[in-house]
């Protein structure tokens, strides 16, 4: 099966950020181009400094990673309880460090306008911050926190879950609201105007991952027991249909660009493609299986993405790499080297054809890709 590689890291295609000061602080960078790029020997495809950008600056592992909405910044997450802003473009600066967490960041999320940037924790906690703030501390005590940038006043706090919160999402349509689901086996859903959680949905199991339909009326939860559930928001409480096929724990959760399809990875080394749209056949959902990104033994939650368009799905991979496929052909198309240990989440700019990943090796890479270049290759 043939794919395209970029290089590894070190063949001076890299603009590297290096660290500047004690934990937490922001990063000065140092680019390095090499001459082809600038003579345009290489065609290049998105607005990066240059094709490969690797971003330094968390202690720990990185377990989560998203672009805003407008493209424009970079939040991550991480087990050193910290969630980092950087700049796509230019020098990626890293411009903020969000603290308060008392314990590891296991996902990071950007409300649909890009203001707010929410985090789950392993200290029972959902935080929700402003895009330009200062944060505060919230105490272990099974809360949700939002807080004023302006003046560090608390806004609201939540209490809700009584263990490690895996997974967080943020509706994408209507008003704002998230999804939270944790090893409390529940599924909790927040509103900025209300005091405490607005719906909670019981599991029998914990629950590894949320997502919402792209209509924010369904919330897409997985979990250790392998399914994947569809829970109707205008019926409390009610699991409209489930998605059996998976033989392992579900680990990331994503509706494609359209709303139509539902992709899922999972602990049994495949990614799955699934119809979701309201009037599809219940009893078989699944539309394609994908192989390729592997596990292995350390068995992270690992976060798939699609392209903006759809064409595209990426996942990362115990074997360190980031694999790209065709979402209609399933042939892989690019496995991307460079990190130095699994690659935990996947995210596809907005607007160019630039992939984020994150890692246990404490770094992110931003990488372009050609999707005209692999299509002329079918």
């Amino acid at each position: 099966m043939s794919s395209e590689k970029r290089k590894a890291p070190d063949a001076g295609t890299v603009s590297k950020r290096l660290r500047d000061g004690g934990e937490g602080t922001p990063s000065s960078a140092l680019t390095t181009v090499p001459s082809t790029y600038a003579t345009g020997a290489v065609v290049r495809t998105s607005s990066l400094a240059a094709p490969i950008m690797l971003l330094t600056g968390h202690q720990s592992e990185v377990f989560s990673a998203k672009f805003s909405p407008d493209g424009q910044n970079i939040a991550s997450a991480s087990f050193d309880r910290l969630v980092f802003l950087w700049n796509t473009f230019g020098d990626c600066k890293n411009y903020n460090v969000l603290r308060g967490h008392k314990g590891a960041v296991l996902e990071v999320q950007w409300s649909a306008d890009g203001r707010h940037v929410y985090s789950a924790s392993s200290d029972k906690t959902v935080s929700v911050f402003y895009r330009y703030f200062v944060c505060l501390p919230t105490d272990a005590t099974q809360q949700v926190a939002v807080w004023d940038a302006e003046t560090g006043d608390r806004i609201k706090k939540f209490k809700g879950h009584t263990s490690f919160v895996h997974s967080c999402a943020v509706s994408r349509s209507g008003h704002e609201i998230a999804a939270s689901g944790g090893d409390d086996n529940k599924v909790f859903l927040w509103d900025l105007r209300q005091k405490n959680a607005v719906q909670n949905f019981n599991d029998k199991y914990q629950v590894t991952s949320v997502t919402f339909s792209k209509d924010s009326t369904t919330v897409f939860s997985g979990g250790i027991d392998n399914e994947i559930k569809a829970w109707d928001l205008r019926k409390p409480g009610h699991i409209s249909y489930s998605m059996v096929g998976h033989l392992d724990t579900i680990t990331g959760l994503r509706v494609s660009p359209d709303g139509s399809m539902l992709l899922s990875n999972a602990m049994d080394n495949t990614v799955r493609v699934w119809d979701v749209k309201p009037f599809a056949p219940t009893s078989n959902r699944l539309l394609k299986v994908f192989e390729g990104a592997a596990h292995g033994l350390e068995k992270h939650l690992l976060k798939p993405c699609w392209s903006t368009d759809g064409d595209f799905i990426a996942a990362g991979s115990a074997d360190r790499s980031v694999i790209v496929w065709d979402a209609n052909t399933r042939r892989i198309v690019y496995k991307l080297p460079g990190h130095k240990g699994c690659v935990t989440e996947v995210d596809w700019h907005p607007k160019e054809p630039v992939i984020l990943s994150a890692s246990n090796d404490k770094t992110l890479f931003l990488g372009e890709v050609n999707p005209a270049e692999v299509k002329d290759l079918q």
